[in-house]
């Protein structure tokens, strides 16, 4: 079944799936020439222009036309992610495995013994374990 003819999803796990399923299928034999023949590489420039047009909608504080222009940086993402994985550069399932697993990394303020005092000590925080991480040192706790 096509993905667009799929009933209707029902919560945010199923509507992510059917968002990443469409990407796929624009990509495939029946989906579209554009999208079959652009690159991860042109998608994340895609993302970039789409992640200005969120800032624009921001900005000018319609809720309707931010919801519509992040919804559009998600999509050009996920797009992303299925030339990528059509590449063999990476799955979109190890990706977000490695963000979360990141995410909970960085807030080790959060997730650790220690806590954060204040917005700025956070960002102190998350920037100190970066450093640690570019530098090659393993993560707190591992």
């Amino acid at each position: 079944m096509r993905p667009h003819m799929q009933k209707i999803p029902e919560n945010e796990k199923d509507w992510f799936e059917a968002l990443a399923n469409l990407a796929r299928y624009l990509r495939g034999p029946d989906g579209c020439p554009w999208d079959r023949q652009h690159t991860a590489a042109e998608f994340a420039a895609d993302a970039a222009e789409e992640a200005a047009e969120l800032i624009e909608a921001f900005e000018g504080g319609n809720n309707a036309d931010i919801e519509e222009e992040w919804g559009d940086v998600f999509f050009v993402l996920l797009a992303a992610a299925a030339a990528a994985e059509a590449e063999g550069r990476f799955t979109l399932r190890g990706a977000i495995a490695k963000a979360h697993d990141k995410m909970i990394r960085r807030h080790e303020h959060v997730f650790g013994d220690t806590k954060a005092s204040s917005p700025d000590d956070a960002v102190n925080r998350w920037n100190q374990i970066k450093a640690r991480e570019r530098n090659g040192e393993a993560p707190s706790g591992q």
